[in-house]
């Protein structure tokens, strides 16, 4: 199957990669199917692209790649409906805004995109805990979370 990405253009991919979420992502609620395609070889980041509208595309990351204290809880709600039954299933990305220069960007701790790569479902949640932001550095001088902002 073929799509249109924002970054690699038209692109070949596999449909039962096609990660659905339900809900769609706030204030993309209507889109509904998305592919996760790799930045590059060897890349940190990947982009969750939408397998319908092109210029729906997040540059995401393993938020603990870059935070060795960042911590999620998941609430029963969110397990059962990403159907998720073991944790080494689950992978969990967090959505950049891209800063100019690169060394300014700042990922959502707030809100991460959880995925169940078994079931191929997503969701993106919104974490209480208090010491996350939505624009959290990504590239701060102390890995700890709670020390940016």
């Amino acid at each position: 199957m073929n799509i249109q990405t924002k970054y690699h253009g038209e692109t070949e991919i596999n449909p039962e990669n096609v990660i659905t979420f339900a809900d769609g992502i706030p204030s993309f609620e209507d889109e509904k199917k998305f592919i996760l395609l790799e930045l590059g070889e060897d890349s940190a980041y990947f982009i969750l692209q939408s397998t319908v509208t092109p210029a729906v595309a997040f540059l995401v990351t393993s938020p603990f790649a870059f935070f060795s204290d960042y911590q999620i809880e998941l609430s029963d709600s969110a397990i059962e409906k990403l159907k998720i039954e073991n944790k080494e299933d689950v992978a969990v990305f967090g959505i950049l805004t891209v800063k100019e220069p690169f060394d300014q960007t700042t990922i959502n701790l707030k809100g991460p995109v959880i995925i169940n790569s078994k079931q191929k479902l997503g969701k993106q949640i919104v974490l209480n805990e208090a010491d996350y932001h939505t624009r959290h550095g990504l590239f701060q001088k102390k890995s700890s979370v709670g020390e940016g902002r």
